[in-house]
């Protein structure tokens, strides 16, 4: 059974409210949970007219507001609209957001995650880079306090702080599973010599012998140098029936030229790619038609994308759909007696939650599953080769 976060519904564009400030539409409070008292800290941020056993669930957002690139303002000033608009939404009145600014990310971040808890928030959304979330950890868990982090890298994941974020661990594990399910079971790689990679290259050689598969090469590459022709040489020899290639644009498109060359396209080798290759630049290279790749399934996020449009008048980045399920998974999640709310258990339930770009679910261990479609690479455009799933649930249980 899936958890379904809450609907898409129209938000008149006057919802809209100043970065660093409270919303508006946080007017109804809640009773304070048994045993905390009659009266809460006075650092605890409070609405007006609230009485002294009335409390509403305050949760911290932290956000490069200030960030020195302005790339990454705007990003973080479209996903606080997305969280405003996941507020109203909700329809919950009993929730109050409080940001905080990573700035360029850090120990701003920690600064900004101790002023949260002092003012009383419960849970923590944000930040988003991997540095600002290391940094945030330690101030939150020493308060017992979840973070719901949108860095991708998940070395920072861990017990208490949960990514929901496109790791592309998850598009390693179903594509490797989807290429197993249809026979293949020589698995090779073609990988950057980067981060990226790193992070490719362990999940591929977790993922391949839990499908029956083998790993017969990994090449990795210099990403600043286009030419693969010895990796292709050395891949070729090893006699793959699947290769993964973690690479986009028009980079990928001159090394599926490269890969041909040595046979490795076509119906000897079948090409397997990762988020990355969602990407129409790469359309028209006839060596890559016919691969396969992970990503969201196709327009799955259209709802949310239409109703952003008409409150903010421009399209939201796809990072702002991150924003928008951590605060609906909120709402949800706010329901439960205090206690209970955004407990280990609440967060991990393993049914897992319907998000805009698909069902997710949290593990113990911070890291973030998702359910991604199989698309299909063709001269005239993506094909939708196997759906994302609707649960996850095992078939037949």
């Amino acid at each position: 059974m899936l958890v379904a976060l809450s609907a898409v519904a129209a938000l008149p564009a006057c919802s809209t409210v100043q970065q660093h400030t409270a919303l508006p539409q946080a007017t109804t409070t809640a009773p304070l949970a048994s045993g905390q008292g009659q009266a809460e800290p006075g650092s605890y941020l409070r609405l007006p007219g609230m009485t002294a056993n009335r409390a509403p669930v305050r949760v911290g957002i932290i956000l490069p507001f200030s960030n020195n690139a302005a790339a990454t303002r705007k990003l973080a000033a479209s996903m606080m609209n997305a969280a405003q608009m996941a507020l109203y939404d909700s329809g919950k009145t009993n929730i109050v957001l409080i940001t905080g600014d990573e700035g360029d990310g850090g120990a701003p971040a920690a600064s900004a995650a101790r002023s949260l808890i002092r003012k009383g928030v419960r849970v923590i959304i944000g930040p988003l880079f991997a540095a600002s979330v290391r940094a945030v950890a330690p101030v939150a868990q020493r308060s017992g306090i979840p973070v719901i982090g949108f860095s991708s890298d998940r070395s920072v994941a861990q017990p208490g702080v949960y990514l929901l974020s496109f790791q592309p661990e998850n598009d390693v594990r179903r594509i490797v599973d989807y290429a197993a399910s249809q026979g293949h079971r020589a698995f090779a790689a073609l990988l950057p010599r980067d981060p990226y990679g790193d992070h490719i290259a362990a999940a591929f050689e977790k993922d391949v012998p839990q499908v029956s598969g083998q790993v017969v090469d990994i090449e990795r590459f210099d990403p600043q140098n286009g030419d693969v022709a010895p990796q292709a040489a050395s891949l070729a020899s090893a006699h793959p029936d699947a290769l993964l290639v973690a690479q986009g644009g028009a980079a990928l498109r001159g090394t599926a030229q490269a890969l041909s060359i040595d046979g490795l396209a076509g119906a000897r080798t079948q090409l397997l790619g990762t988020g990355v290759w969602d990407d129409p630049s790469i359309l028209g290279e006839q060596a890559l038609d016919g691969g396969w790749f992970a990503a969201p399934q196709p327009d799955a996020n259209s709802a949310f994308v239409q109703h952003y449009e008409a409150a903010f008048g421009s399209r939201p980045p796809t990072l702002s759909g991150l924003a928008y399920d951590a605060v609906a998974l909120i709402g949800l999640l706010s329901q439960a007696p205090a206690g209970e709310r955004f407990s280990a258990d609440a967060l991990t339930n393993p049914n897992g939650f319907g998000g805009v770009s698909g069902i997710f679910r949290f593990q113990p261990n911070g890291d973030c599953q998702r359910g991604l479609a199989i698309l299909g690479v063709t001269a005239s455009g993506f094909t939708l080769v196997a759906p994302a799933p609707t649960t996850f649930e095992k078939q037949g249980s």
